[in-house]
C-alpha cells in the first residue's frame, strides 16, 4: 500500500501551485501518494499551520507573499519558523526569487530548511528531482543557491544531488566511465561534473581518490 505524504503548499502564484500538482500527478515512484493542502498568502498559510486537517510531512513555502501583520507573519520565512515551532516533524522547502538569493545563507542558518530553491532554477525536471531528494531525507538546494554558497564559504563545499550520487558510486569503486549506468545522465556529463568538482575544491589535476578524500571532509558526500 502506498505511503501517504501530506504536503502543504503556500504560494500566491497559482501557476507555481499548478506546477507542483503536475509534478505530483506524474511522480514516478508509486510507493508514495500525496495529499495536498493549498494556501495563497501568509494569512491562509498561518491558518493552515495553526488549524491543520492533517499533520504535514513537508511544506513548500514561497518567501514573498501578502503578509499577515496581525500575527507578525510577513514572509514565508516566518511561516517556516512557525512550522519549526508548531510542527517539528514537518520539513520546510523555501522558494525565493532570484533577486533575493543573497538571503540564502541567512535562511539556511536561521531556518535550516530541507530545501531552498531559486524560482529561476525551476523546471519540471528540477522540481521532480527536488521532491525525490527530500523524500530520501536529503537536502535539496537549487543550482543558483549552490553557486552562491560556494562563493561565500571557506570550508564546506556545496554540490547538488547528482554530484553527490557520482561521488557515492565512485566511493563504491565504480569507474567514472561506468557511473552513468547508475544515474540518469550521460557518461560525458559524469566526467564533466567530476572535473568541475575537482576545480571547485581547488585540485583540478587530482585523482578521483583524492577528490573522494576531500569530499568526505567537506560535506560533499551523501549521508
Amino acid at each position: 500500500m502506498p505511503q501517504n505524504i501530506n504536503l502543504l503548499i503556500v504560494d500566491d502564484h497559482p501557476f507555481i501551485i499548478q506546477g507542483y500538482e503536475n509534478v505530483i500527478k506524474r511522480f514516478p515512484n508509486k510507493k508514495y501518494e500525496f495529499t495536498i493542502t493549498k494556501a495563497s498568502d501568509c494569512k491562509s498559510g498561518y491558518e493552515a499551520i495553526m488549524n491543520p486537517d492533517v499533520a504535514y510531512d513537508y511544506a513548500f513555502l514561497d518567501i514573498s507573499m501578502p503578509d499577515y501583520p496581525e500575527r507578525n507573519i510577513f514572509t514565508g520565512e516566518d511561516l517556516a519558523k512557525l512550522i519549526n515551532q508548531e510542527m517539528p516533524n514537518c520539513k520546510a522547502i523555501l522558494l525565493t526569487m532570484h533577486s533575493e538569493r543573497l538571503k540564502a545563507q541567512t535562511i539556511i542558518d536561521e531556518i535550516d530548511p530541507i530545501g531552498l530553491v531559486i524560482k529561476n532554477d525551476l523546471t519540471f525536471e528540477n522540481m521532480l528531482l527536488a521532491i525525490e531528494t527530500i523524500l530520501k531525507g536529503e537536502k535539496y538546494y537549487s543550482e543558483s543557491v549552490i553557486n552562491f554558497l560556494n562563493q561565500q564559504q571557506n570550508e564546506k563545499v556545496y554540490v547538488d544531488v547528482i554530484d553527490r550520487q557520482i561521488l557515492h558510486f565512485l566511493n563504491k569503486g565504480i569507474k567514472d566511465d561506468d557511473v552513468a549506468l547508475y544515474i540518469p545522465i550521460s557518461s560525458a556529463s559524469v566526467l564533466s561534473r567530476i572535473e568541475n568538482m575537482k576545480e571547485l575544491i581547488g585540485k583540478k589535476n587530482c585523482s578521483n581518490n583524492e577528490l573522494l578524500e576531500i569530499a568526505k571532509t567537506n560535506g560533499m558526500m551523501l549521508k
